[in-house]
């Protein structure tokens, strides 16, 4: 059997038809917090379970009889280290033979302070004495795309990133990846970088953005304090805006680069360049 926790998200769903292509649905679980948001999946003959990270009482039977796991990571930022630790210790008790974790690109060195949960992650899985692999994903190119209304709406498109490189790559390129280590044999120990193939700057996605609609687009380099003040003066609430501020100046640190082509080579084929998912979004 082969569970993939938080099943219901975007991640979590393209994991599983991935999976699909290759793996009998009676052997992959979906593990999601509301069961009746994935009827879809169970229609298709994937087995669904009900688990909770904020409920502990839930993972142990959605872990039973489970060889492989994937442990995608929490979306509640600030709460992830609780709750991986409640899967993990599930896991544990669960006898599950070997763990998958979806951290964050060079977790150990990096700068964003979003690292910082997925190296608490990370060590937990070395003390739990489960056989584990990382999974450490560069950012999802999706997550700039939904800056492409309001670069449109002011032909700007703001940040903090400076000239940094940034080497993402599409949700589906990344779970494609999960779904190879899965599968495969020997994963246990492993580490892998996992970034895109060709880094561009948000300079570069401005002119993109602009060639590919046909209107003027330019990007705007901000301080920090500035761009966080800009999304707060957007309606984002004042700890999402602080998130996406120290992310951008970690982008121009470097923390979002790679080169080292392990995604490439782990799902064998090049990852979904930056103007295809551009294009889509438009």
């Amino acid at each position: 059997m082969i569970t993939i926790t938080g099943a219901s998200g975007q991640l979590g769903r393209l994991v599983i038809d991935a999976l699909l292509k290759t793996v009998e649905p009676a052997r992959i679980v979906a593990a999601v917090r509301t069961p009746e948001k994935v009827q879809d999946l169970a229609a298709r003959g994937v087995v669904v379970r009900r688990a909770d990270y904020d409920a502990p009482d839930t993972l142990a039977a959605a872990l039973a009889g489970t060889e492989r796991l994937l442990l995608i990571s929490s979306s509640e930022v600030g709460q992830r280290a609780r709750q991986h630790k409640a899967v993990i210790d599930a896991a544990v008790k669960a006898g599950v033979g070997f763990v998958a974790y979806t951290s964050i690109l060079h977790a150990d060195t990096s700068p964003l302070g979003l690292a910082e949960e997925h190296r608490q992650t990370e060590a937990m899985l070395k003390a739990s004495g489960l056989p584990f692999a990382l999974l450490r994903n560069g950012w999802y190119t999706e997550n700039f795309a939904l800056r492409i209304p309001a670069a449109l709406e002011y032909g700007v498109l703001a940040g903090a990133a400076g000239d940094g490189r940034i080497a993402s790559a599409a949700r589906a390129d990344y779970a494609a990846a999960a779904a190879a280590v899965l599968t495969r044999e020997g994963q246990a120990g492993l580490v892998y970088e996992l970034a895109g193939d060709s880094a561009f700057t948000l300079t570069d996605l401005a002119a993109v953005i602009a060639r590919q609609s046909g209107k003027s687009v330019a990007y705007s380099n901000m301080p920090e304090v500035e761009y966080r003040g800009l999304l707060e003066g957007a309606g984002l609430p004042g700890w999402l805006a602080a998130m996406l501020a120290d992310s951008d100046a970690g982008m121009a640190r470097g923390g979002l680069f790679d080169e080292g082509g392990q995604l490439g080579a782990l799902i064998g084929r090049p990852s979904t360049p930056m103007a295809e998912t551009v294009r889509a979004a438009l």
